[in-house]
């Protein structure tokens, strides 16, 4: 599937978000209107990112909240900036909304490093403890609380998967952005790779400019493959990673199935959207007076395997049956 297509099968409920959402920043504030801001690690321009917003938005319609009626609805898109995340954050926490709602660890540590007081509720933090948001993974002692997308260990299973569908992989070159800590992913990736005969590469980019020259180097050798980690990169660069992943003939594995469907290789992790529509369910309890020590953490329970047959195809790739069936999604 194309990113166009990908676009336009969100593009109708997105058109209508973006006008609902110019229309409910007239809205008059009242005691019956409640306001809560949303800050993602994501661009506006990102798809993937619009799921996120628009399930977090349907979520909390299900459960009574409508912009325009009870409810106004602040954003903002870091676009996998670290300064814009700074800049947004205080933005949204000088609005002094009644929750703060965070996609991905940069943007939740953005707004927890300025207030202490306004309930956060943070999806897609993969292991809070370790990125110094809470102590207790399970119940929270801070003004924070959650649900977590993956564990750490999650590494060794791209590895095996990587393996599993080019098993002529010996180098793996890890894509992070240095801005960010990804470091707790390492250990795992790393024993995993060990056990599988295979050299680990940390392969940072800063920009569209180092995601060419890496990806450039990388080109012509049939036995190297490539695992980006979160926090992802801005969309706009990931969609250059598909690009000359498929253009080098890299297989590849993404962190967010979103990422399959839009171009990339395989994917497997949790459905970002579904646990964005989870939170609303926090964010309601908050709204009705819970305190986030009141709600305990939540851990993911269901990951899938998305692969696409159609970029495996074009980059020569035969995906084996084993791995087919046991994917949750096969884009054709």
């Amino acid at each position: 599937m194309r990113r166009r297509e990908f676009i336009l099968g969100v593009g109708g409920t997105a058109y209508a978000f973006a006008s609902s959402l110019a229309s409910a920043q007239q809205v008059d504030l009242s005691d019956q209107v409640r306001r809560v801001a949303v800050l993602l690690l994501g661009a506006e321009n990102d798809p993937v990112a619009m799921r996120r917003v628009l399930a977090l938005r349907d979520g909390l319609g299900m459960l009574g909240w409508v912009e325009g009626r009870n409810l106004r609805l602040d954003y903002r898109f870091g676009a996998a900036d670290p300064h814009r995340l700074r800049t947004y954050a205080e933005e949204l926490v000088g609005l002094t909304p009644d929750v703060i709602v965070t996609g991905a660890a940069p943007a939740t540590k953005a707004v927890q490093q300025l207030t202490r007081t306004i309930p956060i509720v943070f999806v897609e933090v993969t292991n809070a403890a370790a990125f110094g948001l809470n102590e207790n993974m399970v119940r929270t002692d801070t003004n924070t609380t959650g649900i977590t997308n993956i564990y750490l260990a999650i590494g060794a299973r791209w590895v095996e998967l990587l393996k599993q569908a080019a098993p002529s992989t010996r180098k793996i070159a890890v894509l992070f952005k240095p801005e960010f800590d990804s470091r707790g992913y390492m250990g795992a990736i790393e024993a995993a790779a060990t056990s599988y005969d295979v050299k680990v590469v940390k392969t940072p980019v800063r920009h569209g400019e180092d995601i060419k020259h890496v990806l450039r180097s990388l080109a012509g050798d049939s036995h190297i493959a490539l695992l980006m980690v979160p926090p992802t990169p801005a969309f706009d660069e990931v969609e250059l990673i598909f690009r000359l992943a498929t253009r080098y003939r890299l297989p590849a594995i993404y962190p967010t199935r979103g990422f399959a469907a839009a171009g990339g290789l395989m994917a497997f992790g949790t459905d970002s959207a579904e646990l964005f529509r989870n939170a609303a369910g926090y964010v309601d309890r908050i709204l009705h007076g819970a305190k986030p020590g009141d709600l305990t953490i939540q851990f993911p329970t269901k990951f899938d395997l998305v692969i696409n047959r159609k970029v495996a195809k074009a980059i020569g790739l035969e995906f084996p049956q084993s791995l087919v069936a046991r994917a949750t999604q096969v884009i054709e």
